[in-house]
């Protein structure tokens, strides 16, 4: 489908006409956007806007790392959104020319949705509406960052002040999901701050000074973004190393216990051993009293082991 609309040099705000009407119009700037286009419309690229081949090659291959290219008479554009269900980038291509924006993306976008409802209730807000669509594209689609990174945010900081023994390997699992879709977030993040970035310096993207304000605004905003994106990145390394330390306590706590009863028990099973043998002239073999003996001594050998790793503090090491 190929949506259009444009401003008119007598300041009438037109839209729906046929991209193959463009030149017979007096337009002062226009919008024509190809969502979800078939083979047919897509080829409408080289047929009838003759753009670079490169481009083109950037166009219909996905998906490309947010860029900008500069040719001749247009700036190429390689954005990005993200999908908040699965976190799955699609690209979305941006022709700028002096009185024109060309946009391409292969999926049905609501940020592009809102940008149109954004310039059709206002289309006169700047002079120059081509800029202001590029600018309203690229707002809505930063400004659809933040919910991802607020989602994830809030669980980390509900793991991390649910983080108990008992949850340790239930956390352990989510937090390095978590840690594979800030991986995936920050292919997308860095590049498009990089982007905006190359955009203000630029000296061939002639921008008006509120203009360059206004896409400022959206270069500070992914500058937050990274700055979140680093900080859930950093809480789950926190998360991962107090679990790490919870699990170590954890086998510390084990391997005390198993040692006071190794400890407790290897003198007990020495003398059981002793007097298990079957020799025939083995001394207090035949004592009367012997039996109960051996089994007071075991008891008080038991008895004064325990009470000597408890006055060591083992058992206050092994319940912490």
């Amino acid at each position: 489908m190929i949506w259009t609309m444009g401003l008119t040099t007598d300041n009438e705000f037109i839209y729906g006409f046929s991209v193959h009407e463009i030149t017979e119009l007096s337009l002062r700037w226009y919008w024509v956007d190809f969502d979800q286009p078939d083979a047919e419309e897509a080829s409408l690229l080289q047929s009838l806007f003759s753009f670079h081949p490169l481009a083109l090659e950037d166009c219909y291959g996905r998906i490309q790392r947010p860029k900008l290219d500069h040719y001749e008479g247009y700036t190429f554009f390689a954005l990005h959104s993200i999908c908040h269900e699965d976190l799955i980038a699609e690209e979305v291509d941006l022709f700028l020319g002096e009185n024109f924006v060309i946009s391409f993306h292969y999926t049905e976008l609501q940020e592009i949705d809102k940008a149109r409802e954004a310039i059709m209730q206002n289309p006169e807000k700047w002079e120059r509406g081509h800029v202001l669509v590029m600018y309203e594209i690229m707002d809505k689609l930063v400004d659809q960052y933040f919910p991802i990174l607020y989602n994830i945010e809030d669980h980390l900081d509900e793991i991390e002040e649910k983080l108990s023994p008992t949850t340790v390997q239930l956390s352990m699992e989510y937090v390095f999901e978590v840690r594979g879709d800030l991986l995936r977030l920050r292919r997308t993040i860095y590049p498009m701050r990089e982007l905006l970035y190359r955009m203000l310096e630029s000296k061939r993207l002639d921008f008006a000074s509120h203009e360059h304000t206004y896409f400022s605004d959206i270069y500070d905003h992914l500058i937050r973004i990274s700055d979140m994106l680093d900080s859930n990145r950093q809480l789950t390394s926190d998360i991962r190393d107090s679990q790490l330390s919870i699990n170590s306590n954890q086998m510390n706590s084990v391997m005390m216990t198993l040692t006071i009863i190794s400890s407790v028990f290897i003198p007990l099973t020495f003398i059981a051993g002793v007097y298990g043998m079957n020799f025939e002239h083995m001394p207090e073999l035949h004592l009367r009293y012997g039996y109960p003996i051996v089994l007071v001594v075991m008891l008080i050998i038991g008895v004064a082991m325990i009470g000597w790793f408890t006055h060591k503090g083992w058992f206050r090491i092994n319940k912490s």
